[in-house]
């Protein structure tokens, strides 16, 4: 145990005394409020999925760290007392008695980047958050992600009372700091803000009345402002994005002769190494020995082809993927209506750090004559709102056929793919629904084209139904998020969900 030099402020040494005299009482508080405990290291298993190296600061009796089930778990509290009743039950974590606003303590972290740093509960006790959240650089990636779980100061007075009426554990001095005070602070510290969420709004089971409103109610705008406990993901924007990464051009293609040479001809050559992947789609048009004939003539190009084992577009971007070399990983649709030329912004976007899975937007400029029936362009419209709402994430234009987004973070998708359900034709909300587990969103505008060749493959009201069948188990995914861990098996009613999913048929 690597103990560290007491706090010396009046404030700290306080903290401290109380902090030593609650760490016996610790457990039997968390077993009469068992249910909010519960729920709340449900959520955090969802943001912090297990076999990450991750540190806690403000770690407690090491309870929440032991349920992230991390592959390396590093725990720093102030409180010895704490510290001794961790390290007693968690021998096979690291844990240390320090304060986390003391350099000395985050200098002997630093080496390794963390996966994830978590403060649970952590910023109330905090004499100076800027200046000690600026000192966490050293320990992050771009890839780390800063978990940052609090009380929402709307709770405060309701907390003090039960406090008084011996309901709850008596609570360290906390800041009194509304979320977007706290989104300020930690900007002035270079963290960005990737999410935020509310759970719990009502922090009891009260015969199945807390679950059920938790589950249908909490989750509604600006209801969700009420909840109890909030959480913050970050990304430190210090973290150096690595240089010029290759990339990869999946086209997903099925009767598109007309455009294959077109697609090849118009993408630009914008990273220092570029492959282009064709997967073709069991095509009656000729489109496959169209494009090996463009292969040849164009062998100063890294041009592949392949035949997608399955049917429609999701299975054929997946397969792309999973053939490609490229660090970055894009889709471009071969109608084209999405103009090729457009691929360097959402090449630069990424590269800068600006974003971590960018989506085009065909619905911010006009869009050119004959590019989108109306009745297309209003439906198009309403799943936006629908998916912005249902991903807590403000998007524009689910459907856009290109998205980007590293490689490595499309593997980290891939694993997860359980718990989101295998069930997208289409292949967008397949990714957009994967990376809304702690990926930065970027939207780059482009101006939708018109065909030029082929007719469009999809089918206004049968896939318009489907949408519509998804928007409903999207819903569900999101009501359900936490309710179980990264990589176990589904929960009977998530079972019920993906069969119903099966059941509705919905593939193109």
């Amino acid at each position: 145990m690597d103990v560290q030099a007491p706090p010396v402020s009046g404030r700290k040494q306080a903290l401290l005394a109380m902090a030593n005299q609650l760490a016996a009482e610790v457990d039997g508080w968390r077993r009469r409020n068992r249910y909010f405990h519960e729920e709340d290291a449900c959520y955090m298993r969802f943001l912090v999925p297990p076999g990450l190296r991750v540190l806690e600061l403000g770690c407690g009796t090491g309870s929440l760290l032991a349920r992230l089930e991390p592959s390396e778990g590093i725990g720093v509290d102030f409180s010895p007392a704490m510290i001794e009743i961790a390290c007693a039950r968690y021998p096979h974590l690291d844990f240390r008695v320090g304060d986390v606003e003391d350099q000395a303590v985050i200098d002997d972290l630093s080496g390794t980047p963390f996966d994830a740093i978590v403060l649970s509960d952590t910023i109330g006790t905090l004499e100076d958050l800027q200046s000690t959240f600026a000192r966490l650089h050293d320990l992050c990636s771009a890839d780390t992600r800063l978990i940052v779980a609090y009380r929402s100061g709307l709770w405060y007075p309701l907390l003090r009372l039960g406090e008084l009426l011996g309901l709850k554990m008596p609570a360290l001095s906390e800041n009194s700091l509304s979320t977007d005070d706290i989104g300020n602070i930690l900007g002035l510290a270079d963290f960005e803000e990737v999410k935020r969420e509310w759970r719990q709004l009502l922090p009891k089971r009260w015969l199945g009345l807390g679950p059920l409103l938790n589950r249908y109610i909490a989750t509604l705008p600006l209801v969700r402002r009420l909840c109890l406990r909030n959480y913050m993901v970050l990304r430190s924007t210090r973290a150096a994005a690595p240089a010029a990464p290759s990339a990869t051009i999946v086209i997903p293609c099925r009767n598109e002769r007309g455009n294959i040479e077109a697609a090849v001809r118009r993408v630009p050559r914008f990273a220092p190494d570029q492959e282009i992947i064709f997967v073709e789609g069991h095509s009656t048009d000729g489109a496959f020995d169209e494009i090996r004939r463009i292969i040849a003539c164009h062998p100063d190009l890294d041009i592949k082809a392949t035949i997608q084992d399955g049917k429609g577009k999701c299975d054929a971007v997946r397969k792309g993927f999973d053939l490609a070399r490229g660090d970055v990983l894009m889709i471009l649709d071969a109608d084209l209506t999405m103009p090729p030329e457009e691929l360097p912004k959402f090449y630069e976007v990424i590269t800068s750090g600006r974003g971590e899975f960018v989506n085009g937007s065909r619905l911010v400029y006009p869009i050119e004559d004959q590019a989108m029936r109306l009745l297309n362009l209003v439906a198009n419209r309403l799943f936006a709102y629908a998916f912005s709402y249902l991903l807590n994430q403000r998007l524009t234009d689910t459907l856009c056929g290109t998205k980007v987004l590293h490689q490595r973070h499309y593997r980290r998708i891939a694993a997860n793919r359980a718990y989101f359900g295998d069930f997208d034709p289409f292949g967008d909300f397949d990714l957009i629904f994967g990376a809304k587990l702690n990926l930065k969103f970027a939207e780059v505008p482009i101006r939708y084209a018109a065909r030029t060749f082929g007719e469009t493959q999809i089918s206004r009201f049968r896939h318009g139904w489907l949408l519509l069948r998804m928007v409903v188990f999207g819903g569900s995914s999101r009501r359900s998020e936490g309710k179980r861990g990264h990589g176990h098996r589904l929960s009977r009613r998530q079972a019920i969900g993906v069969s119903r999913a099966r059941r509705w048929k919905i593939r193109p």
